[in-house]
């Protein structure tokens, strides 16, 4: 089962998302999927082949999912991947594993702040409950599709952390 485009794969796909620190270059996008792209062509599970695909999403987000349906994926498979980012961070010079910051839109863009900072701008009314986030903890494609993923701050768990 090869690699396929994003929009083939069934809602209830398992998903990561990966935010980089800063927005990625058009070069530095090629060479980081270039090597995703290499690596989920040979991805598998205890030797089953898995059915995957990657989208890249404002310049920082890359999304791997995998149908788990046609093939399960392991501990060791999933190990892999985060290996073969974390040597892509040191190509890049940045960050894609850290799930700590806060990524949100403001009239300025896409914006990153740590969860105290994020929490300090909750408290002087900067950012609100409609404030746009990106929840990268939602786990299927379909959560992506629905708007789960790019929601309003109240709507996901920002909100209990950031607005109660």
């Amino acid at each position: 089962m090869p690699r396929v485009a994003l929009d083939v794969l069934p809602d209830h796909a398992r998903i990561w998302v990966f935010a980089a620190q800063r927005p990625l270059q058009p070069d530095e996008q090629a060479a980081l999927l270039a090597d995703v792209d290499a690596f989920l062509d040979g991805w598998a599970a205890h030797g089953a082949p898995l059915r995957c695909a990657r989208d890249f999403r404002y310049d920082r987000f890359l999304i791997v999912a995998v149908d788990e349906a046609a093939a399960g994926v392991s501990g060791c498979s999933i190990d892999a991947l985060t290996r073969q980012l974390r040597q892509h961070e040191q190509r890049l010079g940045a960050t894609l594993m850290d799930n700590g910051p806060v990524l949100y839109r403001s009239p300025g863009g896409i914006e990153r702040a740590t969860r105290a900072a994020f929490g300090d701008l909750a408290d002087a009314g900067a950012v609100s409950p409609d404030t746009v986030v990106f929840d990268n903890t939602v786990p299927d494609l379909g959560a992506v599709r629905s708007g789960k993923w790019e929601t309003r701050a109240g709507d996901s768990w920002h909100g209990r952390a950031f607005f109660r």
